[in-house]
């Protein structure tokens, strides 16, 4: 490998940070035991402390493929069953009902064709998610009931005020958008999803993670909250305001966020985490479900969360969020050759900055971790994904 090869990853990103795109970036591109970090720019546009390899972020939407795993360790230990309806264990959406038309009146609905079940939820096919066409979040009726209710269910911030079991409780009271397995809608099915997660164990969600991967994986700091400390050293979260072009911080999700239990532990979008703490988990789903010599998940578990389960036509309607690829367990999955690789890779992005993705084809793992929102469609995450393979070998 060439030096330049080498610094490949470090000169882009390095030249994005001077150019202004974000003020500090932490990547990490593994092969093997040939693991390569970098930290590069600061944490924030003003200054502050320099980016450093155990610099915690908030990695957003990478909680998903953590929730899937540990939901895959209940799966095996028969706590629950792919295959059941999830009103077993919340009885409150037993009585749910779903929209005739989607933009129509709440009270215009029909029977369910058949309960919504675990893998719904974990393959975003329950039947109410995210509407992204015509428009992002139109204000339709069941938009417009769903922000009365604070269920909150796209962007983490601001955050619920309600308790997971008072959530569940509002989020029963509304109908599905649509019938289960139709569609492929996002988010929702993992905020739902980590109220049952919680309630199969009967523990709260982040001891569930703590206790079934977090601790066995040595990851120590990742979780929903932090040391006080540690919390004040957290980067700036940083995006383009739409409004007036220009790039803002956003003070939702400041220290004192993160230096207390959520009300709500997030299965969508509540972890922070570290580039080396990230890697650990990572690397256990591509050495499939293995850690240090102790199976953590069965390989049917990562053959299941890293396989896609949609459809053609629920590929192609899922739009610009997936971009062609499908969806596994939790995560993305691509499907056929695209500008980075071919088919097989998997992994997903968080909209604070973030993104990971593992080729078990290439045996390659690559992490990219910022605060600024912007780097997921400005072309830096493409860059990062295509230079990554030229980086570790």
């Amino acid at each position: 490998m060439t030096v330049h090869e080498a610094k490949s990853v470090h000169d882009a990103m390095a030249a994005r940070v001077e150019h202004g795109e974000f003020p500090g970036i932490v990547t990490l591109v593994a092969r093997g035991d040939d693991v390569r970090a970098d930290a590069i720019g600061s944490a924030f546009f003003d200054g502050g402390p320099p980016m450093r390899r155990d610099t915690v972020f908030r990695i957003a939407s990478m909680t998903k493929p953590v929730l899937a795993a540990a939901t895959m360790t209940l799966v095996e230990d028969d706590l629950i069953d792919l295959e059941e309806p999830v009103h077993r264990l919340l009885p409150e959406l037993a009585g749910q009902r779903v929209l005739a038309r989607i933009d129509g009146p709440l009270d215009d609905t029909v029977p369910l064709r058949r309960p919504v079940t675990v893998e719904d939820l974990l393959t975003f096919r329950m039947g109410f998610g995210l509407i992204t066409e015509p428009e992002f979040d139109p204000p339709w009726p069941i938009n417009q009931a769903a922000n009365e209710l604070e269920l909150r269910l796209g962007p983490p911030d601001p955050r619920t005020p309600h308790d997971p079991d008072e959530w569940i409780r509002r989020f029963g009271t509304l109908p599905l958008m649509r019938q289960p397995g139709e569609k492929w809608q996002y988010n929702t099915g993992t905020l739902v999803l980590g109220v049952l997660v919680a309630r199969a164990a009967g523990k709260p969600l982040g001891d569930v993670l703590r206790e079934r991967l977090f601790d066995p994986l040595g990851m120590r700091e990742t979780g929903f909250l932090l040391p006080e400390a540690r919390a004040r050293e957290l980067p700036g979260y940083y995006m383009t305001d739409p409004g007036t072009g220009k790039m803002t911080e956003r003070t939702d999700t400041g220290p004192e966020v993160w230096s207390r239990p959520p009300v709500f532990p997030s299965g969508s979008a509540g972890l922070v985490s570290t580039v080396d703490e990230f890697h650990t988990f990572a690397r256990m789903l591509l050495d499939r479900g293995v850690h240090g010599g102790t199976r953590l998940l069965s390989e049917q578990s990562v053959e299941l969360m890293t396989t896609n389960h949609l459809t053609p036509a629920q590929v192609e309607s899922a739009g610009t969020l997936l971009s062609g690829s499908g969806w596994g367990l939790g995560m993305a999955v691509t499907v056929a050759p695209d500008e980075v690789s071919g088919p097989g890779r998997y992994g997903w992005s968080g909209g604070y900055g973030t993104t990971w993705f593992n080729d078990p084809h290439e045996g390659l793992t690559a992490i990219a971790l910022t605060q600024v929102s912007d780097f997921l469609w400005s072309g830096a995450l493409t860059e990062f994904g295509r230079l990554a393979y030229a980086t570790a070998g």
